[in-house]
């Protein structure tokens, strides 16, 4: 429907890769742009990609996603240099993933590549110029990732995050029976028409009910009768990952156009799902969602752009956002308002201080930025435009260089300024200093970036309430549930779970970035490290960053020709929030911390002279105070990292020694040692080398006076404390060794279930990570007091919370190699577990599967699906042939059927624990459909193709009321719900057209003896609900591109004649009201234009047909669900229960929602009758059985994406539509 719905706008798109002219030829010849402040990078658009980066940035700040990707290694995926071998399996779309996710984490370029990404998809150049939509390329993106992945350890990477379950729920209100039917997804799609925000869609959704009452009951199985019950849904499972897509498209039927829904849609930072849940008896936290990714649609329907608003989960972005209009480093109470405002009073009184009364226009810049705290851009660009250009108005007062780069006062200016200017100017000297400009507050919590494309863009979280309505809104939200917690060690840590090999290759490549950096780069600039005072604090003797080292640390490349002043300077513009006086100091890390080592002086020396070294840490501060505390500086006083040993509390008795790191200033007295353990006084030693080996020395007393660096202490040295209050008792063991208790006991249950008498049911075996599950089952035998036989005849088996036996743990497997948690319940079961060739597998009958009924079998891997279908079989003790296997999905029902009968369990990467069904039918070969045919014939087939004119004769009577006369025997007052008769099933190929279904169909020994010239004379429709259902209008299609299911089912309707049909045309059966009786006369086909589907054009063609006024016609659609009829009007409006609500002028849409094969009742106005109904509709009323189909929401959702072929929309021309597709290898 939305063929060129996301073609890329290029005038909003991204065009930072494009150049002009010789730009774009110079800049080949240079390496990538390195990355911006925000130290994060963006994803180069290839001309039409902005779509897949934002997709591809939001998995790649999904660090569990990312990770889990990580963790498959080169040994199940392959390698890339193995990707032309026709004989590797090289699963290159996770590979190349891998590869960008590890270049947007440490390559330090601007902007990544994703060419090779999408050379793996198979795309062509033309593809990349080509956007889809997002939406769209999500799903297809996962179905690839799970296609590559099978006979992996990652083959459920995406059920494990994003899978989740919605359960819908009928509730008899008489015997409180639920009948429910349970739907899997991953991701929910929302409504935005008419929907205030989320949480309203969410409401309507999963908190509504729709009620089955009065003329509208439902039939109870429990109580065999009809009943008042309740519809609704629910979640059942919530992923960890919740996907939510925006349905913001929608098509207008009356002007037959795409348009996109602009209203307001507000959605929360964070989301409660507990209301919508079924389970509700948790804690609150367990259905708490953050948003952490929007994707944005920028444009209308036929052109935009994407980008997205991504928080950073780990820290590792440098966000550093700043507001447009700073507050100035000047007290505006010291000042009047029009010196402030007047840059030609500050501009003269800056000038008037320099010695040579000249100085380049840029530094005039910065000086103004220094002095007043606010950049010329922000402060005075909009009124008075740029500097050079307000120099050159007042060219009275200033005068440039003839190449315009320098700037100084005129003569008499300047001696103006003197007299004029002295007290102002010191005025401004004094207070335009006293106060700095604060930077946005800087939480510990994960800050939001715009990624558009290339460009990497700080922004606060409410700049994303401007993405609620508008042209450029949101499309896709991305939540994450509220209890996943990031450890402490990936934070700020972009090499985290990155494989060794990636880290490597990235190393290398960073390596050679630089090196062609360096080579473009001047030979005289370096690289400084600018730790920033705000950003730390001072504990255990150093310097600590406050949030995160990435944070706190500014890296500055700069020339070391130029002189203190100028760095300082530069500092000063880049960090326009500083405060007062700025002093930089050479500082080092040490083990303990950041530690000061030298102040730097003097503005007029070059750094060489200074000796600032390249790659230095240069610690930015006041001079005096961090965080209120004054910090020592010096060599002196560098903090040592000892390790302190001393005896723990209350382990007199185990002689038991805890060993902790402590720093101490390298020139204070090693005594202090004991007022750092709170200890009186004692006796300290060190550890010393001799001949004999490693040997602990005591100190003297009048060693304790020496400070650490005197008696040889440096980092990392041992000193051993002994508490004088604990006697003569030594701590020196006999052999002269500590070991450091551990207070944790780790541990796992193990449960007998080998039907054997024990003393105890369950027994605790204390384990760790790497403990051996043989050691654990021998040891569990023993403690359970077992005969010793099991030892070699049983297996320890997980068991789930279901209390469900999972499969076997081989015994050589490690607990971290089983996937084992600490805290795991285990079962000691009789059996030896499955080998390293073997397979456990569960088993069981049909599809409808009750937890514990399979049953269990071990193969061999290497057995084909053929011998496996037998000994299965011959378990049940089912005879035949007519069986074949379906793996269980990720869903937990029949998948797709094992086809290849011949092949390997292994080679169709079926795995221990897998669940296979067996399944009664035999097979078709792949390509083969096998499509039961049913024969539909309405009412008076000769009467197919007549006017109502020929059914009846119409006169008009007196007073011009219509009358008719009935033909002979016609069932006009009976409504008559025409029976489908089987006539046989055709097997056929998905290649074949519809008109050889056609044709194979008048084969079938039921139809032959029919007189059907030829298969143009038969209409097909699918079969919905034993009724026909669509209406398949090409003869010359396939039956693949129909999508008609793997179980389609067709019936045929005889035609008198061939039969055209355009795509905007409909078929509708019109039944025209007998006057003076609650009857019809009997249907006849009509077809209709419904490129305006609106009541009046439908009016006017029945009109035509059935020679009635046009404005004395009156219609209904039957509605054969719940024996009724719906008027059909363009002036009424449809009224909910929550809200009132203009009925959409169009057919097609709610509340009417007309399709091909609806009944039309016709009546005069003139008739006078009151409604539509019949005697037989009474009839069906009484004797419903089934509620109405379908509720209204969802009937809603399905409408505003329906695919309508044909529907074109006015305006300019636009590229033909292509369908989005990602090419996978097959890997099994």
């Amino acid at each position: 429907m939305f063929g060129d719905l996301f073609e890329e706008d290029y005038s909003s798109a991204s065009n930072n890769q494009y150049g002009k002219g010789k730009k774009l030829k110079a800049k080949t010849l240079e390496p990538p742009a390195p990355r911006e402040f925000t130290n994060l990078s963006g994803i180069r658009n290839q001309g039409g990609t902005c779509y897949l980066n934002s997709l591809l940035q939001t998995l790649h700040f999904t660090p569990e996603f990312r990770e889990a990707l990580f963790s498959l290694g080169p040994e199940e995926l392959g390698s890339l240099e193995e990707k032309d071998n026709p004989d590797a399996k090289v699963r290159i779309i996770p590979l190349q993933l891998q590869r960008l996710f590890a270049q947007l984490l440490l390559l330090d370029q601007e902007a990544a590549s994703t060419s090779d990404l999408t050379d793996s998809f198979g795309w062509t150049s033309n593809e990349e110029m080509r956007q889809h939509d997002v939406q769209e390329l999500n799903r297809i993106l996962f179905s690839a990732l799970e296609t590559s992945l099978v006979g992996t350890s990652g083959h459920d990477l995406i059920n494990r995050l994003y899978h989740g379950t919605i359960v819908n729920q009928i509730v008899c209100k008489e015997c409180k029976n639920v009948s429910e039917k349970q739907e899997d997804f991953l991701d929910l799609t929302v409504a935005v028409k008419n929907v205030s925000g989320l949480e309203d869609a969410l409401w309507n959704m999963y908190v509504e009910e729709e009620v089955f009452d009065c003329d509208n009951l439902y039939h109870c199985g429990t109580c065999d009768r009809l009943v008042k019950a309740a519809k609704s849904a629910k979640l059942r499972k919530l992923p960890p990952f919740l996907t939510i897509s925006l349905l913001r498209f929608n098509f207008d039927f009356v002007k037959c156009e795409r348009y996109k829904e602009t209203s307001c849609y507000t959605f929360p930072l964070r989301i409660n799902l507990k209301p919508f849940c079924e389970q509700s008896e948790l804690d609150d936290l367990e259905y708490m969602y953050d948003l952490f990714s929007v994707i944005i649609h920028k444009g209308g329907c036929y052109g935009g752009h994407y980008h997205v608003y991504i928080k950073d989960v780990d820290h590792l972005g440098n966000w550093q956002f700043q507001e447009e209009n700073r507050k100035p480093d000047v007290n505006l109470k010291d000042l009047q308002n029009e010196e402030i405002d007047d840059p030609l009073m500050i501009l003269k009184a800056i000038l008037s201080q320099e010695e040579s009364n000249r100085i380049p226009v840029d530094q005039l810049g910065q000086k103004l930025l220094k002095k007043v705290g606010i950049s010329w851009n922000k402060k005075y660009r909009k009124q008075y435009g740029p500097l050079r250009k307000f120099l050159q108005l007042h060219s009275q007062v200033f005068r440039l260089s003839s190449d315009e780069s320098t700037v100084c006062l005129l003569k008499n200016c300047s001696l103006q300024a003197e007299s004029d200017f002295p007290k102002k100017d010191h005025q401004l000297s004094k207070t335009l200093t006293s106060e700095s400009p604060g930077s946005n507050d800087r939480t510990s919590g994960p800050h939001w970036f715009d990624i558009n494309d290339s460009k990497v863009q700080p922004i606060e979280e409410k700049d994303i309430e401007q993405q609620f309505q508008g042209k450029e809104s949101a499309y896709m939200l991305f939540y994450r549930k509220s209890q996943l917690q990031r450890p402490p060690e990936a934070q700020a840590n972009p090499r985290y779970r990155v494989p060794c090999h990636l880290l490597n290759e990235m190393d290398a490549a960073n390596i050679e970035l630089q090196t062609k950096r360096a080579e473009c780069d001047s030979t005289n600039n370096f690289e400084l490290h600018l730790h920033l005072g705000p950003h730390y604090r001072f504990f255990n003797g150093a310097l600590h960053p406050v949030v995160s080292q990435t944070e706190s640390v500014w890296d500055l490349t700069f020339d070391k020709r130029k002189t203190l002043g100028d760095l300082r300077q530069s500092i000063f513009q880049l960090l326009e929030f500083w405060e007062g006086d700025m002093v930089l100091s050479i500082a080092k890390f040490v083990p303990a911390g950041l530690h000061i080592y030298q102040t730097l002086d003097g503005d007029d020396l070059t750094l060489c002279e200074i000796e600032v070294a390249d790659e230095g840490d240069i610690f930015v501060w006041n001079g005096v105070e961090v965080g209120g505390i004054q910090i020592p500086t010096g060599s002196d006083c560098e903090p040592l990292l000892l390790n302190v040993l001393h005896l723990a509390t209350g382990s007199e008795q185990c002689q038991q020694l805890v060993e902790s790191p402590h720093v101490f200033p390298a020139n204070a007295e090693v005594g202090t040692v004991f007022a750092a353990l709170a200890i009186p006084g004692g006796v300290a030693f060190t550890k010393s080398a001799g001949s004999a080996g490693e040997s602990w020395t005591a100190i003297p007393q009048e060693g304790l006076k020496k400070t650490f660096r005197e008696q040889g202490l440096g980092n990392g040295s041992s000193i051993l404390v002994q508490d004088s209050r604990n006697g003569n008792n030594s701590l020196l063991t006999k052999q002269g060794k500590w070991i450091t208790s551990v207070n944790e006991v780790d541990w796992v249950q193990v449960n007998n279930l080998c039907q054997l008498e024990s003393e105890e049911e369950q027994v605790k075996i204390s384990a760790t990570v790497n403990t051996v599950v043989f050691d654990i089952r021998i040891k569990a035998i023993k403690e359970l007091k077992l005969m010793e036989e099991l030892a070699e005849n049983s297996c320890l088996r997980p068991i789930d919370r279901n209390g469900k036996l999972l499969c076997p743990v081989p015994d050589s497997y490690t607990l971290k190699e089983a996937e084992l948690k600490m805290g795991s319940s285990l079962g000691l079961c009789p059996g030896r577990a499955p080998t390293s060739s073997q397979l456990f597998l569960f088993f069981a009958v049909g599809s409808d599967i009750q937890p514990g009924t399979e049953m269990e079998i071990i193969v061999e891997e290497t057995i084909t699906v053929r011998d496996c279908l037998k000994i299965m079989l011959e378990k049940f003790g089912l005879p035949g042939d007519t069986w074949h296997l379906r793996k269980m999905d990720w869903c937990f029902e029949a998948g797709e059927p094992l086809c290849e009968e011949d092949a390997t369990l292994e080679e169709l990467a079926i795995h221990s624990g897998d669940t296979l069904l067996l399944t009664e039918g035999k097979l078709l070969p792949p390509g083969l459909l096998k499509v039961p045919v049913w024969w539909y014939q309405p009412q008076s087939p000769e009467g197919q193709g007549k006017s109502h004119q020929d059914q009846m004769n119409c006169t008009p009577s007196q007073g011009g009321v219509w009358r008719a006369t009935f033909p002979p025997g016609a069932p006009g007052d009976v409504h008559i719900e025409v029976p489908l008769c089987h006539l046989g099933d055709v097997e056929i190929s998905e290649d074949a057209t519809l008109v050889e279904l056609k044709a194979q169909a008048m084969t079938l020994p039921s139809l032959s003896e029919l007189s059907i010239p030829s298969p143009a004379c038969l209409r097909a429709w699918t079969v919905d609900s034993r009724r026909p259902g669509r209406l398949l209008r090409r003869n010359q299609q396939q039956l693949r591109e129909y999508k008609l299911g793997r179980r389609p089912e067709i019936c045929l309707e005889p035609l008198q004649k061939e039969e055209h049909l355009g795509p905007q045309d409909m078929l509708l059966r019109t039944r025209l009201r007998l006057p003076g009786r609650r009857a019809y006369a009997l249907p006849v086909d009509m077809v209709w234009d419904a490129t305006r589907a609106t009541a009046s054009s439908l009016r006017q063609r029945v009109a035509a047909v059935c020679a009635l006024p046009v404005d004395k016609t009156e219609l209904a659609k039957f509605l054969p669900n719940t024996s009724e009829w719906l008027p059909l009007s363009s002036w009424n409006q449809q009224i909910t229960k929550r809200k009132k609500k203009k009925k959409q002028d169009n057919l097609r849409g709610p509340p009417y929602y007309l399709k091909d094969g609806d009944v039309i009742g016709v009546q005069s106005v003139l008739v006078g009758e009151d409604d539509f109904g019949t005697i037989s509709d009474d009839t069906g009323k009484e004797g419903q059985t089934q509620p109405a189909a379908g509720s209204r929401s969802q009937e809603a959702l399905r409408v505003q994406s329906r695919d309508l072929p044909g529907a074109e929309a006015p305006g300019r021309p636009h590229r033909p539509e292509a369908a989005l597709s990602i090419r996978v290898g097959s890997f099994r």
